[in-house]
């Protein structure tokens, strides 16, 4: 074979693996679909006549998975080649369009529900067209034995022509021709095969696909190609036997079995294609048992002896029985108008649609709403009651994630942030779109300003329902704030285009609240007269805080100050300093409190202690930046407090124990300022020590001594805790001899 024959023959083997992607796709809206509609609660469905089809193509499948009337078609049938570059289009479907092979099932269902709404469309003008058939459905038939899978539909079928154009050209598709004809006469949104591609996704898991179709205007005709660059087309040997619609038949690789498993197909369609619109059985095995008769022993009695009761003796059978099962029986509520939706079914869909389970408890709130202008949407957002485990880890069960999109109720995906922010990822629902630009595998969304705006209306909706809540049931907020107010502490960090909004939800304890929550809204409308700031401290536990001795003159003079015990809080609080014009500050820093002091007694203070001051910071030179008077004590005698700039205590203690710490920045652990209260015992009588001697070691060790109680007090981490030890201990020490000198007692030690 010469080169340009090889290369021929290369062409046209990859030619064929693409050649199935154009399959006619359509769908339609729930309310508007005619003919007999399972009602909600059924669970199986038997057909005497689908299982004689199911017999009847049992019995004539050959004994290498092929049906006679497939292997007469490869026989007889007419042979046509594909007319597009396959090598380049197969290559970019493998590698490219689809990462998950489970997506087949979707994109060749989502072909059966368009085509299922080409012949509802039709049929609104011409009801004969459903004399043949006039029932909507689409039924799953696994095949183990032969590791096949069927995929049957009432839908519009196809004609040899369309086969051979549908079926035979990359890039064309029925929808996309359909649209074109019919955007004049009525609205046709919900015809989803656009890219004439998503067909050829069988072939992610089949060897062959076998296409038999029937449409109103020609006899039954199959379609066959194991994608090696021709394809095979003629009249179905067994004449009609499908009355209208398509079947596809999938002859699945080695590697595919799986696709014949039912829990495998049950979970993949209630994943992908839960909400299309048309009902979706699968022929499903199941066990039944049954009291039949026990048949007795020769010997187990006479058979002359009489039985005075009617007793029998029963065991127990078990039978395998097949049957058409209902797989799609949650409705799409949100495409209802919301005047028509009531509460219990609100709730019901929250648990069945979405957390799919009975057993969870009732919502906090939800909100339904649409989207309307350039990017049109529907959605339905909830706010559960349990928390989700693992809520922000981006590798959580499907069964865990939050936001669901749906393109004309296909399911797309649940994995990627851009849709929802990481905040607001507890929030359960469904966004539904028909505008929304999809690539041609529907799995990735392009990144434009479509999902900007999308996200904005849904972070807003998501707000303004929380807001709602907060409002309207202060009780079942605060169990909501309880478990979910990291979530809106991280939104009031990252999302600065709801600050403000997000901030209004927030809720502390603090000085004056007792057990109660207060917003700050609230402690606007508490301040005194005259104040514009909001204080707050922030600490690891409540009950610490209150202890603090960095509230005492606050408490005093009646100021009110929030209590922050989140790791989070000081970090929300550098990216967000200011709610309504009134500026957050950290009592625990070297900034201006701004509380009212006479000026002049301060002055006089000053000079009084300035030489206490000079040995404290000729004493801590490497330990504090500066030494001054407290405004901020009323009866401890110091505390230490961080630079504006710096970590204040709680941070720093926060950063030492974070696991993936390389050590807290020494430029954030930079000095501290040390403040002595001059109204204290303690501090004045070291004054009068140092006044009579600058060199005395006991003022020295004092000094030492009042700085490390300041941290601890204050909240800080000792960094030699032996020091501060022997230090305690020299003073106990010290007091001991004074008090024998007093007794004229022996000290029990004379040197610890």
């Amino acid at each position: 074979m010469g080169p340009s024959l090889e290369r021929l023959s290369h062409f046209l083997v990859l030619l064929v693996i693409v050649s199935l992607a154009t399959l006619p796709t359509y769908q339609a809206n729930a309310e508007d679909v005619v003919g007999d509609t399972p009602d909600i609660n059924l669970k199986t469905v038997g057909s005497v006549t689908d299982d004689e089809v199911v017999q009847r193509e049992q019995e004539a499948m050959s004994t290498d998975g092929y049906s006679v009337a497939e292997k007469k078609l490869l026989e007889s049938g007419a042979q046509y080649q594909f007319q597009a570059e396959v090598s380049r289009l197969m290559s970019l479907i493998v590698n490219s369009l689809y990462s998950n092979r489970d997506v087949f099932l979707r994109e060749l269902i989502s072909n059966a529900s368009d085509a299922l709404d080409k012949i509802r469309f039709q049929s609104l003008s011409d009801p004969s067209l459903l004399d043949s058939n006039p029932n909507f459905e689409i039924r799953i038939q696994p095949d183990p034995e032969n590791n096949q899978l069927h995929i049957i539909d009432t839908g519009i079928g196809m004609t040899k022509e369309d086969m051979i154009n549908n079926l035979g050209t990359i890039a064309k598709s029925g929808t996309s021709e359909f649209i074109a004809k019919a955007e004049t006469a009525a609205d046709t949104s919900s015809l989803i095969g656009q890219f004439g591609v998503g067909f050829y996704s069988a072939f992610l898991v089949a060897n062959r696909v076998t296409v038999t179709s029937k449409h109103n205007d020609d006899n039954q005709h199959i379609w066959s190609s194991d994608s090696e660059g021709v394809f095979v087309v003629g009249e179905d040997p067994e004449g009609n036997t499908l009355g209208r619609g398509t079947k596809i038949t999938l002859h699945l690789k080695d590697d595919s079995h799986i696709y014949t498993d039912q829990d495998n197909l049950r979970a993949l369609i209630a994943r992908y294609s839960e909400f299309i619109n048309f009902p979706i059985y699968m022929y499903a095995s199941h066990i039944e048992k049954h009291e039949v008769a026990a048949e007795p022993e020769a010997d187990d009695f006479d058979e002359a002896e009489e039985v005075e009761d009617d007793w029998e003796d029963f065991e127990i059978v078990e039978e395998t029985v097949y049957e058409w099962e209902l797989l799609n029986d949650v409705k799409p509520i949100w495409t209802r108008d919301q005047s028509e939706i009531t509460e219990e079914e609100y709730i019901a869909f929250y648990k069945n649609g979405l957390s799919k389970s009975s057993d969870v408890e009732d919502p906090y709130s939800w909100v339904h709403f649409s989207a309307e202008g350039d990017l049109e949407f529907k959605a339905i957002l909830y706010m559960p009651r349990e928390v989700p485990d693992n809520m922000f880890d981006a590798n959580r069960s499907h069964d865990n994630r939050g936001i669901r999109l749906y393109v004309r109720r296909v399911y797309i995906t649940d994995e990627f942030d851009t849709i929802i922010p990481k905040y607001l990822s507890f929030i359960k629902g469904i966004v539904d779109s028909s505008s929304l630009p999809l690539n041609v595998s529907r799995e990735i969304l392009q990144q434009d300003k479509s999902l900007k705006l999308m996200q904005k209306k849904l972070v807003r909706k998501a707000i303004a329902m929380i807001q709602k809540l907060s409002i309207e049931d202060e009780e079942a907020y605060e169990d909501f704030y309880d478990d979910y107010r990291i979530n809106l502490k991280l939104g009031v960090l990252e999302d600065r285009a709801n600050q403000d909004r997000l901030a209004k939800l927030l809720r502390f304890h603090s000085s004056k609240s007792g057990n109660e929550l207060v917003s700050l809204d609230q402690y606007i409308e508490n301040m005194k007269e005259g104040q514009d700031k909001i204080y707050f401290l922030a600490g690891e536990t409540r009950a610490a805080l209150e202890n603090s001795p960095l509230l005492e003159k606050l408490v005093s003079n009646d100021y009110e100050v929030l209590y922050f015990t989140d790791a989070i809080d000081e970090y929300w609080t550098q990216s967000y300093n200011a709610y309504e014009s009134h500026k957050l500050i950290n009592i625990a820093k070297d900034v201006d409190l701004d509380l009212e002091e006479p000026e002049e007694d301060n002055t006089l203070e000053e000079e009084e202690f300035q030489p206490l001051l000079d040995f404290f910071k000729s004493s801590l030179k490497s330990k504090v930046s500066k030494v001054v008077l407290s405004k901020r004590l009323t009866t401890t005698p110091s505390a230490l407090i961080s630079t504006a700039y710096s970590f204040s205590a709680n941070m720093e203690r926060i950063q030492r124990a974070q696991t993936l710490s390389q050590g807290v920045d020494p430029f954030m652990m930079s000095k501290k300022v040390l403040e002595l209260n001059p109204g204290h015992e303690l501090v004045r009588e070291l004054l009068e020590i140092v006044q009579e001697n600058p060199d005395s070691q006991l003022a020295a060790d004092m000094a030492q001594l009042l700085f490390d109680t300041a941290a601890l007090h204050s909240g800080f981490v000792l960094d030699n805790p032996s020091d501060f030890a022997k230090s305690v201990h020299r003073m106990m020490s010290m007091g001991i001899n004074n008090r024998s000198e007093e007794t004229g007692d022996a000290p029990a030690h004379e040197e610890l």
